[in-house]
C-alpha cells in the first residue's frame, strides 16, 4: 500500500486502477447508470412501502451504500488526477513565458518563475 497519489504511483503509463477509474467514470456519466440508480432507489422506496422484513429492506439500502462508496473512491481519484494535469499544463505555460521574457526580468518575472512548482510546497 502507497500514500502517493495516484498520478505518482505509475510513472507515466496509467496502471490497471487508473484505467477501471476511467471506464467507470465514463460508464457512472452514461443513461445507463442512471437508470440503474433510479432502479435501486425505487426498489427502495417500494420495500419501505411494502413494509417488507428487516433483511429485505437492508439489501438495497446496503446496495446504495456500497456503490455511494465506489462512486466516492472513483471521484477522489480523477479528481486527483484531473488536478495534477492542470498543473502541468499551468508549468509549461508559466515555462514558457519565462523563456520569452528572460532579458527583462522584473517583479512579474520573479513571481512567475517563484510560482512553478508552488503546489508541491502546499
Amino acid at each position: 500500500m502507497t500514500l502517493k497519489s495516484p498520478v505518482q504511483r505509475g510513472g507515466p503509463r496509467r496502471g490497471r486502477f487508473e484505467q477501471l477509474a476511467e471506464y467507470a467514470s465514463n460508464f457512472t456519466s452514461s443513461p445507463l447508470f442512471f437508470l440503474i440508480c433510479l432502479v435501486l432507489v425505487g426498489f427502495f422506496v417500494a420495500a419501505h412501502a411494502a413494509h417488507l422484513d428487516v433483511e429485505l429492506l437492508l439489501l438495497p439500502g446496503e446496495s446504495m451504500t456500497a456503490v455511494t462508496l465506489l462512486l466516492l473512491a472513483l471521484l477522489k481519484n480523477s479528481e486527483m488526477r484531473a488536478e495534477h494535469a492542470i498543473q502541468r499544463k499551468l508549468d509549461a505555460i508559466a515555462r514558457a513565458l519565462l523563456e520569452m521574457n528572460k532579458d527583462r526580468p522584473g517583479q512579474a518575472f520573479r513571481e512567475l518563475r517563484d510560482s512553478i512548482r508552488m503546489e508541491e510546497e502546499t
